[in-house]
């Protein structure tokens, strides 16, 4: 531990390394510290390391985590960040009551939508969001957008990037039928995110990529060429189609009650199969569900 900070406690573990809560010592500010270990010191810093470290520094929005420095030691590095209370994950555990407020969950999708919007107008994709990587500060209610490890910048036109990113339960089905994909699948995400606010639980839990898209498809419908073209050159519709569920036996409009029809609405749009005609975050921000 870098004797400007003093370490209070471990606050997270993953594999890219440790969190801590620290205390910086010349301020007696509290700040989250990141230390990533690299496993092979003769290879140098990780390229996702340098894109991660990059990409922070290029973001500046209020809706987004700041990196407040970068300290090179002789294990790796540490990235210090500005210190939230706790994630979306934990307060929906902790305060389920979220769940009946409309006004809170309202508050906190504009934020999550407005830091979405931002990455994606800068040409960013996070591709992992999720209600861990969404921190909360909870005197002030506010959202941010953190843990850039798996994003990524993106161009046009558009390259092949791997499909091993996002969590299951917020992975949008382009992913998992192993197409090329662009904004939209943070998209799918942070529609999983508003349905789970809702409700408390995850929209889609199962174990399994495949399970996880023929619980998608139950909700849905399996897509054909009319609803999603090109759906049916994919490899994993190809060789899985025989498995898929024909009969929808899930509905969105049940499943999220409490969101109200104008909210439902929002989430339809968020929640389409066919990626190019998902709603935009910019687009979200300008629907009635937030004129109010």
């Amino acid at each position: 531990m870098d004797s400007k900070y003093q370490l209070i406690e471990k606050i997270g573990e993953g594999g890219f390394g440790v969190v801590y809560k620290c205390r910086e010592r010349a301020t007696n500010k509290t700040v989250a510290m990141k230390r990533i270990i690299f496993i092979d010191q003769d290879e140098g810093v990780p390229s996702s390391v340098i894109r991660e470290i990059s990409l922070l520094q290029e973001l500046n929005h209020g809706n987004i985590i700041r990196l407040l420095e970068v300290i090179n030691n002789w294990a790796g590095v540490d990235l210090i960040f500005e210190y939230l209370d706790l994630d979306l994950s934990k307060f929906i555990a902790s305060y389920p009551e979220v769940a009946k407020d409309r006004q809170k969950i309202k508050g906190f999708l504009s934020q999550i939508l407005c830091g979405v919007a931002y990455c994606h107008s800068h040409k960013i994709l996070h591709r992992d969001l999720k209600p861990d990587n969404l921190l909360i500060d909870g005197s002030n209610s506010v959202v941010k957008i953190a843990d850039f490890g798996l994003a990524r910048a993106f161009g046009v036109p558009l390259r092949n990037y791997t499909g091993k990113v996002a969590t299951l339960a917020y992975k949008a089905p382009e992913l998992l039928l192993g197409a090329n994909y662009s904004t939209p699948v943070d998209m799918w995400s942070v529609g999983c995110i508003f349905a789970e606010m809702v409700t408390g639980q995850p929209l889609f839990q199962a174990q399994s990529e495949f399970n996880v898209l023929m619980e998608i498809f139950r909700m849905f419908g399996v897509p054909t060429e009319a609803t999603w073209p090109g759906v049916t050159s994919l490899y994993v519709y190809i060789t899985k189609m025989i498995a898929f569920p024909t009969i929808v036996t899930r509905n969105l409009a049940t499943e999220a009650t409490g969101v109200g029809a104008v909210g439902l609405d929002l989430l339809s749009k968020m929640l389409i199969l066919d990626p190019s005609r998902r709603i935009t975050a910019s687009d979200a921000l300008q629907h009635a569900y937030f004129r109010n």
